[in-house]
C-alpha cells in the first residue's frame, strides 16, 4: 500500500492467516469521513470512525483465534470436497 500525503501510519501488524504470511497496515487520513483504516497485503481492508476498532481488528486478522482457524480450515476442506 503506497501512503499518500495525507495518510499517517498508525501500526504495523506483522501474522497469518489461511496459513499465508500477511502483513497489516493502520493508517489515518482526516480527509476520509471514517478517517481509520487498515489495509492487508491480502486485499483486505476495513474503515472504522474511531481509534477503538482499529487495532483489535487488525491484530485478529493477523492472528486468528483458535475458533476461526477452525472455521478456515473447515471452508478449505468443504471447498476441496465440492471441487471433486
Amino acid at each position: 500500500m503506497k501512503q499518500q500525503q495525507n495518510a499517517f501510519w498508525v501500526g504495523t501488524y506483522h501474522g497469518r492467516h489461511d496459513g499465508t504470511p500477511v502483513t497489516v497496515t493502520a493508517t489515518r487520513d482526516d480527509t476520509r469521513p471514517e478517517p481509520y483504516a487498515w489495509t492487508c497485503t491480502c486485499g483486505a481492508f476495513q474503515d472504522f470512525p474511531t481509534e477503538h476498532g482499529l487495532f483489535p481488528t487488525a491484530w485478529r486478522h493477523t492472528h486468528p483465534t483458535r475458533f476461526d482457524q477452525l472455521r478456515q480450515w473447515a471452508a478449505r476442506r468443504f471447498r476441496t470436497r465440492h471441487a471433486r
